[in-house]
């Protein structure tokens, strides 16, 4: 979800508006612009790709709790060592799993994901956890700063 709120930040920064075109039942057409970051063109794009993302996280373990928890390691597309990190090819089998469950909720909880998108929410993991879904049975929620 990270990831999905970190490209919806990027849309909505943007204040680009697309249009659709619908026809009433009268014959008429209406056209209607949204924001880039609420089109559902943009959206379906969006959680179509995000998963793809998942080999950017490694598997880190909190020092005191010995909790395991992933953690972004790659930077991302614009950061200033993006284009020097590309240079570099890193494979791991590691991020399988993490792909594997980011698909699953992706697939089960897409509709939610919409509604909270249209909500204008912000902290989409939080909120997909608390509000839309019993996936995060344990108090303690690790996110990068």
């Amino acid at each position: 979800m990270d990831e999905v709120e970190h490209d919806i930040t990027k849309a909505r920064k943007k204040k680009t508006k697309v249009g659709s075109f619908r026809i009433n039942p009268d014959g008429t057409q209406e056209r209607r612009k949204v924001p880039l970051a609420q089109s559902e063109a943009f959206l379906i794009d969006l959680l179509d790709k995000v998963c793809e993302r998942m080999n950017d996280y490694q598997l880190d373990e909190d020092p005191v709790t010995k909790e395991k928890f992933f953690r972004r390691y790659a930077p991302r597309k614009g950061d200033k060592i993006y284009k020097e990190y590309k240079r570099f090819y890193f494979y791991s089998d590691a991020y399988r799993p993490l792909k594997f469950a980011c698909e699953t909720i992706i697939e089960e909880y897409e509709d939610e994901i919409f509604s909270l998108i249209a909500q204008e929410a912000h902290h989409l993991a939080d909120k997909l956890c608390s509000e839309k879904s019993d996936l995060c049975g344990t108090p303690a929620n690790h996110t990068e700063p």
